[in-house]
C-alpha cells in the first residue's frame, strides 16, 4: 500500500478544467437572472422568493448527488458519469432560460438549470478529495477557484462585450429579454458542456480498490467510525425521533404566528423549511428502527448528525459567508440601477447600461478571484489557512458596505477587490480545511451535506430578504447588500475558532 502520488501542474488543469463551464453557467445565472426575472415583470420584493428554486434544490440534490457518485464505479469513473449527465442538462436549461415567455417559466427554467449545475458540481469537489495527497489539496482547490474565476470573468461581461464590442442590441420590448443576454447564454451552454466534457476525457479515477488502499496507507479508514453506514442505530433512531417531535413543533409554530399576525407569505418558507427537516428526521429515524441501516436518507441524516467536528465549525463560517453572496447575486442588479442609476424601469436604456456594469462588476470580482487564487496558498503556507481566510471575509464585508457610499459607478469596480478576494477564499479555503477531516469512503457524501450550510443561508435569504427590503429598507435594495457586509464580518470572526486538522 502506499499514500497517493503527487499530480503535476497539468493533470490537476485538467481534472478542474471542468469547473470553467461550470462557472460559466452559474455567473451568466448570477448575473442576469434578476435582470430577466424584473423583465418578465417581476416587482424587486419579488426577486428573492423567485430565486428560492436554485438552494432548494441544491438542498435536495446535492446530498444524493454526493452519495450516489460515492456508491458509483462503471467504465467511466465514479464521478465523471455525474459530470457529464449534469453538463448536458444544463446545457439545454442554458438554452431555454432566455427564450421563456413568462416569469413563472423564467423561474421553472431556473430551477431546472440549477439542478443541472449542481449535478455535475458536487461530485467535482469530491473529485480533489479523491485524486490529490492532503498536501496538494489546497492547490487542488486553489485551481478550481482560478477556473470559477476565469470562467466567471467571461460569462459575466458576456452581455456588455456583446453589445460594446460586437454592436447586438441590449433593449428589447417590453416583456423581452434582450438579444445580448440571448447569445450570452448560448455561448454559455457550448462552454458548459466543452469544458466538462474536456475534464471527462482527460482524466482518469482511481478505482474503488485504490482508492482504499491510499486511504489505508494515509491512515484515514482506520478506527473512523464515520466510515460505517449507520453507527449505534438504537441510540440513533431514539435521538431523531425525539428532536423530530421538537423540529416539526417549531415549524408549525412559527406557520401559526406567520398565518396570525398577517406576516408575508414568503416567511412560510423558513418555518416549512424547519418543519421538513423534522418530517425527515422522523422518516430516518423509523427506517434506521426498523433495521434498514443502507437507506439513503437514513445514511444522509446519520452523516449529518454525526459530522466531523472541524465540519459543525465551518458550517457556521459557510452559513455567514454564503448569506452575504446570496443577498449580493440577488440585489445588486436592483440597487445599482436605482441607487446609482437613479432608475427602477427595466425597458429603459439607463437601466440596462447599469444592468450590463454589473455583469462587469460581476467579472471584476471573478477576474480578481482568479488572479489571487494562486496567492491564496502561499499566504495560508506563511501564515494559516485560518487566518488567510478570515482576512479575505473582512475584505469582502468591506467591498459589499462600500456600495452603499459609491455613487460613480466606476467606483464599484475597487468594491469588488474585496468581493473577489473573499470569493476565491470561499472557495478554496473551506474545502481545503474539510477534506483533511472527511473519512476517504464519505467524501461525496460529506461533500454534499457540507453544501447544506450554503443553501440553507441562500433559503433563509430568499425568505427574508424581500420582507427586509420591502417592510425595513422602504425598498432601497442598497440595505440588503449593506446587511451581506455584516454578515461576512460575522463569517469572519467564527473562522478562528475553526480546528484546522493539517
Amino acid at each position: 500500500m502506499s499514500k497517493k502520488p503527487h499530480l503535476s501542474f497539468w493533470q490537476i488543469w485538467n481534472m478542474s478544467f471542468g469547473f470553467l463551464g461550470i462557472q460559466f453557467g452559474f455567473a451568466l445565472q448570477n448575473a442576469n437572472v434578476s435582470r430577466i426575472f424584473e423583465t418578465l415583470g417581476a416587482k424587486v420584493d419579488e426577486i428573492p422568493i423567485l430565486w428560492i428554486a436554485a438552494p432548494v434544490t441544491g438542498l435536495i440534490m446535492q446530498p444524493i448527488i454526493g452519495h450516489l457518485s460515492d456508491n458509483t464505479w462503471n467504465r467511466w469513473g465514479r464521478r465523471r458519469p455525474f459530470f457529464m449527465i449534469g453538463a448536458i442538462l444544463a446545457s439545454i436549461a442554458l438554452i431555454i432560460m432566455p427564450n421563456s415567455p413568462t416569469l413563472w417559466v423564467a423561474a421553472g427554467m431556473l430551477w431546472i438549470m440549477d439542478a443541472s449545475i449542481n449535478i455535475s458540481m458536487e461530485p467535482f469537489r469530491a473529485f480533489v478529495g479523491d485524486m490529490l495527497p492532503s498536501e496538494q489539496r489546497t492547490k487542488g482547490f486553489a485551481m478550481q477557484s482560478f477556473f470559477i474565476g476565469t470562467g466567471a470573468v467571461v460569462a459575466s461581461a458576456l452581455p456588455y462585450i456583446l453589445t460594446n464590442w460586437f454592436g447586438i442590441a441590449n433593449t428589447a420590448p417590453e416583456g423581452k429579454i434582450p438579444p445580448s443576454v440571448q447569445y450570452s447564454f448560448y455561448l454559455g451552454a457550448f462552454a458548459f458542456f466543452a469544458a466538462v466534457l474536456w475534464t471527462v476525457l482527460r482524466t482518469k479515477e482511481y478505482s474503488p480498490e485504490e482508492l482504499k488502499a491510499h486511504a489505508e496507507a494515509e491512515g484515514l479508514i482506520a478506527g473512523e467510525t464515520h466510515g460505517e453506514e449507520i453507527s449505534e442505530p438504537g441510540k440513533v433512531s431514539r435521538v431523531f425521533l425525539n428532536r423530530s417531535i421538537l423540529w416539526i413543533s417549531i415549524g408549525l409554530i412559527l406557520s401559526y404566528i406567520i398565518f396570525h399576525f398577517g406576516f408575508h407569505p414568503e416567511l412560510y418558507i423558513f418555518s416549512a423549511g424547519l418543519g421538513v427537516y423534522g418530517f425527515m428526521m422522523l422518516i430516518s429515524g423509523l427506517i434506521i428502527r426498523s433495521g434498514n441501516l443502507k437507506n439513503g436518507i437514513a445514511v444522509v441524516m446519520h452523516d449529518l448528525y454525526r459530522m466531523p467536528k472541524t465540519m459543525a465549525q465551518l458550517a457556521v463560517v459557510q452559513f455567514f459567508s454564503w448569506f452575504a453572496l446570496f443577498a449580493m447575486w440577488i440585489y445588486t442588479t436592483a440597487a445599482v440601477t436605482k441607487h446609482i442609476y437613479g432608475t427602477t424601469d427595466p425597458t429603459s436604456e439607463l437601466f440596462n447600461q447599469g444592468a450590463d456594469w454589473v455583469g462587469i462588476c460581476f467579472a471584476v470580482y471573478n477576474g480578481f478571484a482568479a488572479a489571487v487564487a494562486f496567492l491564496l496558498p502561499v499566504i495560508a503556507k506563511r501564515t494559516s489557512r485560518k487566518f488567510t481566510h478570515m482576512v479575505a471575509l473582512v475584505a469582502g464585508g468591506l467591498g459589499l458596505i462600500s456600495i452603499y457610499f459609491i455613487k460613480d459607478p466606476n467606483l464599484l469596480l475597487v468594491s469588488m477587490v474585496g468581493v473577489g478576494f473573499a470569493w476565491a477564499s470561499i472557495l478554496s479555503m473551506p474545502y481545503a480545511i474539510l477534506a483533511g477531516a472527511l473519512p476517504a469512503n464519505k467524501m461525496g457524501t460529506y461533500m454534499g451535506i457540507f453544501n447544506f450550510f450554503i443553501v440553507i443561508p441562500q433559503i433563509l435569504a430568499a425568505s427574508i430578504l424581500g420582507f427586509f427590503t420591502r417592510d425595513l429598507f422602504g425598498g432601497e435594495a442598497v440595505y440588503a447588500i449593506v446587511l451581506g457586509g455584516i454578515s461576512m464580518f460575522i463569517a469572519a470572526a467564527t473562522v478562528m475558532f475553526v480546528k484546522d486538522e493539517h
